[in-house]
């Protein structure tokens, strides 16, 4: 999701840096995900890293191809109608809602758009769940880092809601502060001004046909 505002990273190092680091990066990313158990709050998130680091090995593969392959761990990851509505804010609710559903379908398929330009070459870096999650509230934060092979670790926290059991995340913390959420919310206003929804979804449009080559259509 570009929720993630940072240089393009790659993904070396092991997976689970300083608690194995004997592991091979495909060794450690596929430990993490089976050391995630089914329905735990990390699982979400060990998934979406599992399918990164392929997006990475795959590089050389269609773009479509990749985002396809991408699409379902970003749906079970984000909550993406949370956070699109969070962006929003109360102007959500007067725009149509057949419009709601285009921008919504305009905003997954520019997360996910993102992520496959973002994770498009094996450079060979990767990244980290760490051990401990924080709460606040009744969200609760995983912390993770991306390890490249030279300089400092790039921190990402993941804002995990629960719902109807499933957990999800809800926003994402640059460097564990920095709200991409609010982010958003402050690039998007000036498209939401219009209250239909019609001018941001247009451009979230425009984005996802120039990320991918005109590869993918929402």
């Amino acid at each position: 999701m570009k929720l993630l505002r940072m240089r393009r990273l790659s993904w070396a190092a092991a997976l689970m840096a300083g608690l194995a680091p004997a592991l091979t990066p495909v060794a450690a990313w596929a430990a993490d995900t089976a050391n995630a158990p089914a329905g735990s709050v990390t699982a979400p998130i060990a998934a979406l890293n599992a399918a990164l680091a392929t997006a990475e090995k795959d590089a050389a593969k269609p773009f479509a191809d990749r985002y396809n392959a991408l699409a379902p761990a970003v749906d079970q990851a984000f909550n993406l109608q949370q956070i699109l509505h969070t962006i929003v804010g109360l102007r959500w609710g007067a725009i149509p809602p057949a419009q709601q559903a285009k921008l919504l379908t305009a905003f997954r398929s520019f997360t996910i758009t993102s992520y496959a330009a973002n994770f498009d070459s094996n450079s060979g870096d990767s990244f980290n769940i760490l051990p401990e999650t924080r709460a606040v509230g009744s969200d609760q934060v995983v912390e993770t880092e991306i390890v490249p092979k030279s300089g400092d670790h790039v921190r990402i926290d993941y804002v995990m809601r629960q719902t109807n059991g499933v957990w999800q995340a809800v926003d994402v913390l640059e460097q564990g502060t920095i709200s991409q959420v609010a982010v958003q919310r402050s690039d998007f206003r000036s498209l939401l001004s219009d209250g239909t929804g019609a001018a941001l979804t247009d451009s979230l449009t425009a984005r996802v046909a120039k990320l991918s080559g005109g590869a993918v259509h929402p």
